[in-house]
């Protein structure tokens, strides 16, 4: 799809559903998906991190184009569960589960706990126990270190994520002799946004190393040992979009060494993917209410904000602000473009979604679609603050509009013609509200 189809479809469904609205294209998700298949093959299974974009309609549509789902609360398993997802396809991570989160997904048939503390363990094997069952889980470690190059990494400092590598030889022998449980791997998510392939592709073998110590070390043939990718996606004017071959090249070498050792002959490798699989293919479509200028300074207020996209205006993990990309919808440029300040309608002063970004003249009216906003967007948001209506979200499929947003116990679905809207034909649109 060309970038003026795209901004077609853009102008649409702010046309049809209104604004602020996020929109995602889901044959940028299939290409992403493609890449990773090219790239990695068989050689790793990819699982989608809910928590990046848990809208129920993209988990339905997600599920056998990717291979499991990785949930962080029992809200997540209900959602996966509601969009259609077997619960053995499941891993479910977190810090803080409660004891009743716990004994959820153990009777729910999650296919593999991630343990991230003595405690979850404990309470995990008396639950399965409870309920006559043994639950397999995945140790998750915390590394000492790795090679700089991540937007967060949360290596070798003290961190509420799993089982320091410190303490691991400890815990998993009090793991192994718990009967409730099955040690069936382990998990490390250690560092996230990276844009550097030869750091990636470094700390894949680093965490490849600690897995084979490990399982030695302790006796343990694993079914399962899951990789955070790390993988990063191009935010901002000037980011270098990941070469993902780099990565795969130094990674099946290193597998085929590991694969040597008939502990992990029959190991699948798993692949934890969140934005680097749907950050892309997601915009935040916003329209201008008012601009101005203030002491000299341009300004455009829009009617989406940090209430709608967090992220975006820099509260969300960015230590130094930096501009998202976005561009001016559906106009070619009409005169020089010129530094631009974009807020959004919220009464604080950092309510802002770009400073000084470069746009073509930005008027009343326009459209402005904000890029990367198909993860951590509008569920990582203050939606509630001063009490806007919350966006729409719609999916584009093949061409067509489906609405998405989120309703409690419905999935939309292509088959459902009261959300599907064939953008070649508006009329049809009309008579389907």
């Amino acid at each position: 799809m060309t970038p003026e189809e795209e901004d077609d479809l853009l102008e649409k469904a702010a046309e049809r559903f209104g604004t602020p609205c996020f929109v995602y294209f889901t044959e940028r998700i299939e290409q992403r998906i493609a890449l990773l298949r090219e790239n990695f093959g068989e050689r790793l299974e990819l699982s989608y991190a809910v928590k990046a974009n848990p809208n129920p309609t993209l988990l339905a549509w997600l599920s056998g184009a990717i291979d499991r789902l990785d949930i962080s609360s029992a809200g997540e398993l209900r959602l996966a569960q509601e969009a259609g997802w077997n619960p053995a396809l499941l891993s479910f991570t977190g810090p803080g589960k409660r004891e009743a989160e716990i004994s959820e997904a153990i009777r729910a048939g999650v296919g593999h706990l991630v343990l991230e503390s003595l405690r979850e363990a404990r309470l995990a094997d008396r639950i399965a126990r409870q309920a006559a069952r043994v639950q397999p889980v995945l140790l998750r470690i915390s590394p000492e270190s790795l090679p700089r190059g991540f937007g967060d990494q949360m290596a070798g400092r003290p961190t509420h994520f799993g089982i320091d590598i410190e303490d691991a030889d400890e815990a998993i022998a009090e793991i192994q002799s718990l009967p409730g449980l099955l040690l069936a791997g382990f998990h490390i998510y250690a560092g996230t946004q990276c844009l550097k392939p030869e750091v990636i592709a470094e700390t894949y073998r680093h965490l490849l190393t600690i897995f084979g110590r490990l399982c030695s070390v302790h006796g343990v043939v694993p079914d399962m040992l899951v990789m955070g990718s790390g993988l990063g996606v191009p935010y901002h004017e000037g980011d270098t979009a990941l070469d993902l071959s780099v990565v795969a090249t130094a990674l099946h070498r290193e597998l085929a060494v590991l694969r040597e050792n008939p502990r992990f002959a029959r190991t699948r490798m798993v692949l934890e993917l969140g934005r680097y699989l749907v950050s892309e293919a997601g915009y935040l479509v916003t329209r201008v209410i008012s601009t101005k200028v203030s002491r000299g300074r341009r300004i455009a207020i829009c009617d989406g904000g940090m209430n709608n996209h967090l992220p975006a205006s820099g509260h969300f993990g960015m230590v130094v602000r930096r501009n998202y990309r976005m561009h001016r919808i559906g106009k070619a440029p009409d005169g020089p473009c010129a530094p631009l300040d974009v807020v959004g309608p919220l009464c604080t002063s950092i309510d802002r979604l770009a400073s000084g970004i470069v746009l073509p003249r930005i008027e009343e009216g326009d459209l402005l679609a904000v890029h990367n906003s198909g993860a951590y967007g509008l569920t990582a948001s203050p939606v509630h603050f001063i009490s806007h209506p919350l966006p729409e979200e719609i999916l584009v499929m093949a061409g067509s509009l489906l609405r998405a947003t989120r309703v409690p116990g419905r999935i939309s679905s292509p088959d459902d013609p009261v959300r599907v809207i064939d953008a070649a034909h508006p009329a049809a649109a009309n008579q389907n509200a």
